[in-house]
């Protein structure tokens, strides 16, 4: 059941794995959007899946109308595969596309880390080491879409700290693209979790010491070694797949076979 409360509904699909899904006040699209992508990157709309338009719009209380435009959106963002006539899909991880992704954010990132040493104040930087220990806080609670959204907003405070703005603008039209991934990466590696909760300690420390070339260098690592858990999930996922269907093909191959026919035995 819907639950108003202070001007926000929190929305909670019988189907999530999440708690809770939040629709902020301000703009309905905006807060939509970001609700959905939210739904799509913590994996509670699962890649490949038919998006259920009739009880999203149920649990947000809109129309079909704001909600297809929503799709829209975020089929132009790449996390939703817009059906002639037969509603969308979430979009399923390729691995030749991500691994590009990857590759050209992972050099924005690196840049950016190297213009924040130089351009970030001081206040900026202390800012980033409260986000930190707040992320940290929410790491040895297993609180997983709670460090998420910090482990983000650090990564969004460098990328800020560059003063940049053609990178920024670059980056942002293409980092929402690779979000369910980096989310998944912890999920499906709860050692990979705690591998990337100390690359965020390297990455604050040469933030505040200002070494450009370190945080550069370690972003680039970070993300990639992201890329590598996302990459071999891909791949498992395939083998999988492609074993189900030769699995299958046997049966049918067997149950289409005419059983034997004895011959009649020579007088």
């Amino acid at each position: 059941m819907d639950r108003r409360k202070r001007g926000a509904v929190v929305v909670s699909l019988a189907q999530t794995k999440s708690s809770v899904v939040q629709l902020r006040t301000g703009s309905l699209h905006g807060g939509l959007l970001e609700a959905l992508r939210e739904l799509i990157n913590h994996g509670d709309l699962s890649p490949g899946a038919r998006v259920p338009e009739r009880e999203l719009c149920a649990r947000f209380s809109i129309s079909r109308t704001p909600l297809r435009e929503a799709l829209k959106v975020l089929a132009a963002e790449g996390l939703i595969q817009l059906l002639p006539n037969r509603g969308a899909r979430v979009a399923t991880l390729d691995d030749s596309h991500l691994t590009e992704l990857f590759e050209v954010i992972g050099i924005l990132e690196a840049e950016a880390g190297r213009l924040a040493c130089a351009r970030m104040s001081d206040a900026a930087i202390a800012e980033v080491q409260a986000l930190h220990y707040r992320m940290y806080a929410h790491f040895l609670r297993e609180e997983l879409p709670e460090y998420f959204a910090l482990n983000q907003a650090i990564h969004q405070a460098i990328l800020d700290g560059s003063a940049n703005t053609v990178l920024i603008a670059t980056y942002r039209n293409l980092a929402g693209r690779i979000v369910r991934a980096r989310y998944m990466s912890n999920r499906l590696r709860p050692d990979r979790w705690k591998a990337a909760i100390d690359e965020h300690e390297l990455i604050l420390e040469a933030l505040v010491r200002r070494d450009a070339d370190r945080l550069a260098s370690i972003l680039s690592r970070h993300l990639a070694n992201k890329r590598d858990i996302i990459m071999e999930h891909i791949h498992e996922e395939l083998r999988g797949r492609m074993e189900k269907t030769k699995s299958r093909q046997q049966r049918m191959s067997h149950a289409e076979t005419p059983p034997a026919v004895a011959e009649p035995a020579a007088e």
